[in-house]
């Protein structure tokens, strides 16, 4: 089987990215699994690398991606420029260097010379200092690859937490709980559960956007109106889909075991439980895009930078869910595809052997 060619950014170069991603790929056996594509510095990664220590961790120096070597960690140069390193202090510098990791990557990946994105934590503010057009990862890929949404997907060994707003303020989320964005989001999310982790018919919990779920319109008005009618919507449509839940009660009473996914209204709804359950394991997946894109649980550590303590537990899931989503829309697709032609090849025989064919 072909090896998974991986591209990695490096983040923000003052936090604890480069530290997750040197322990990952430290471990010899992780080229036996794909082919890790750094995009960075060699400057900045030796700065790291010198903190970290590892007993085995060397990389081959490209000026680009074109020429890749399957059996070795590349380090792709974005910049040569030296770049002042102040580890814990996100700035514009470093939020520079993260857009430049980023942007090369996304290139590269548009053009076929890697096969996935796992990113590590970048820092919003610091890339809004350095002139990042996007509020996020998520956001910045969704324009870059034009798709028609995307769906923030938590992701750990047994559970799966979607959300239908992102990265917007308490204040205006209500506002954003529209029909049509719940329809989307959910939508997307049986898909993703199909065609990405191999489940044929999943089973998908919504949580309510009020307390109690909105106790039957007594507190909110949007699980009456809104979400309740978008989910006999959605069950016309054939998804085996429940609730609205009461966010509470079904994280504390383990119904969240008991189903494929689960889709939260807003992110704190949804990622709160998730890291409670899950953190330092889980991993970060953009659903809905035509290219796979994971990231680790947490954010850039900015209080632990330089120390050598950060677990690169969530980042290694990151790369090993990246190459299981990737083989599995691959199956996916390999299996659509056989259908159809299976279909084609049905209708041809039929058509051969009808009598209306022969009748004269």
């Amino acid at each position: 089987m072909q090896k998974v060619r991986i591209g990695i950014t490096v983040g923000d170069i003052n936090g604890v990215g480069l530290e997750v991603i040197i322990k990952s790929l430290a471990n010899p056996k992780i080229n036996e699994l794909c082919t890790p594509v750094i995009y960075g510095s060699s400057k900045v990664v030796s700065y790291h690398k010198n903190i970290v220590r590892p007993q085995e961790f060397n990389y081959q120096n490209l000026s680009n991606a074109s020429a890749l070597n399957d059996d070795r960690i590349n380090l792709v140069n974005c910049w040569n420029d030296d770049v002042v390193i102040n580890l814990g202090v996100p700035d514009e510098e470093s939020g520079k260097a993260a857009y430049i990791s980023l942007d090369q990557a996304t290139q590269d990946l548009k053009n076929g010379l890697i096969d996935v994105l796992v990113t590590a934590p970048i820092d919003k503010h610091a890339m809004s200092l350095a002139g990042f057009p996007a509020t996020g990862h998520t956001e910045y890929l969704t324009e870059q690859f034009e798709a028609m949404g995307n769906l923030m997907l938590m992701v750990s060994d047994d559970l799966r937490v979607a959300v239908v707003t992102n990265h917007i303020a308490i204040s205006e989320v209500a506002s954003q709980i529209t029909k049509d964005l719940i329809i989307q989001k959910a939508l997307t999310f049986y898909q993703s559960l199909q065609m990405d982790f191999g489940i044929e018919k999943p089973l998908i919990a919504v949580l309510g956007l009020n307390p109690h779920a909105g106790d039957q319109g007594l507190i909110g008005g949007e699980e009456k109106d809104i979400i309740i009618p978008d989910i006999e919507e959605l069950k016309n449509k054939g998804l085996l889909i429940g609730g609205p839940y009461a966010a509470d009660g079904f994280f504390g009473s383990s119904q969240f075991r008991q189903v494929d996914g689960i889709l939260a209204m807003y992110h704190d709804q949804g990622l709160v439980p998730f890291k409670t359950l899950s953190f330092g394991k889980g991993v970060n997946f953009t659903a809905g895009l035509p290219i796979v894109r994971t990231s680790p649980d947490h954010g850039t550590g900015a209080a632990i930078a330089g120390q050598n303590i950060a677990d690169e537990t969530s980042f290694l899931k990151s790369m090993f869910l990246a190459i299981d989503i990737f083989r599995a829309r691959g199956d996916f697709q390999n299996s659509h595809l056989n259908r159809l032609q299976k279909g084609a090849l049905d209708e041809e025989a039929e058509g051969e052997s009808s009598p209306e064919e022969f009748s004269e």
